[in-house]
């Protein structure tokens, strides 16, 4: 199981926020290459970015720090956040990211999505934030009527490299994932899925890949110390 520390990115700062509340932030960095380097460092083989500020305002907010990132590290960086343009798209896969995470525009513009998934085979992600089995969009500030499940059989046909299935009720609040929203979304599709959200201890990393999750994204539990990478990415490979 693929290990993916997070950087969440917001007004050029590495942040964390809780259950996706942008008035509950907590700044982890003022540099986030020098936060990037730190992961990879550690043994770090991939990189998760959001861009929190693109997320909310529908454009994005934090090229620079998103450049810098993909400059000073080798291993693969996925990006998500606001990315709702063609033009966008080819614009950050040249700077160098290697996948994109798309999430409002599969719920919104399903047709665009289906497009942009065939016309960059393997480097679109769909992401799916989920409140309650529900799927958010707008950096999780509204909530749909579409079952996340759902909403992920939808395109289960397509060429996707992956599904990042968010559970906003965990997301930030140190308590455990939601081991069981994430193995139902395993099973509903075909899709490699990659849980995200409450992971906070080594234990959690082990429920996630016994459920079969292809990977799961780490945040603050990272950064306040309740993991340490290298043993996440020892109990990721013992799966």
């Amino acid at each position: 199981m693929q290990i993916w520390p997070a950087i969440d990115l917001r007004g050029g700062k590495c942040v964390r926020l809780r259950q996706g509340d942008y008035g509950r932030e907590t700044v982890f960095g003022e540099d986030p290459a020098a936060m990037a380097r730190h992961w990879v460092d550690l043994g770090a083989e991939c990189l998760h970015l959001v861009d929190l500020d693109g997320a909310r305002d529908g454009r994005p907010g934090n090229l620079p720090s998103v450049e810098s990132i993909v400059k000073a590290v080798p291993v693969p960086c996925e990006l998500g956040g606001g990315i709702r343009t063609e033009a966008r798209i080819r614009h950050l896969l040249e700077l160098g990211v290697a996948r994109l995470v798309l999430g409002t525009s599969a719920l919104q513009k399903p047709e665009w999505f289906r497009q942009m998934c065939r016309t960059f085979p393997g480097r679109v992600v769909l992401g799916i934030d989920a409140r309650q089995g529900r799927v958010a969009t707008h950096g999780w500030l509204q909530t749909s009527e579409v079952a996340a499940v759902d909403l992920a059989r939808q395109y289960d046909d397509e060429p996707l490299a992956a599904l990042v299935y968010t559970d906003i009720g965990t997301d930030g609040m140190m308590a455990g994932p939601n081991v069981a929203a994430m193995a139902q979304m395993r099973s509903a599709v075909r899709l490699p899925v990659i849980a995200s959200g409450g992971v906070t201890s080594i234990d959690d990393v082990a429920r996630l890949a016994a459920a079969g999750l292809a990977g799961c994204i780490i945040g603050r539990a990272l950064y306040e110390g309740t993991i340490e990478l290298p043993a996440a990415l020892r109990a990721g490979r013992c799966a």
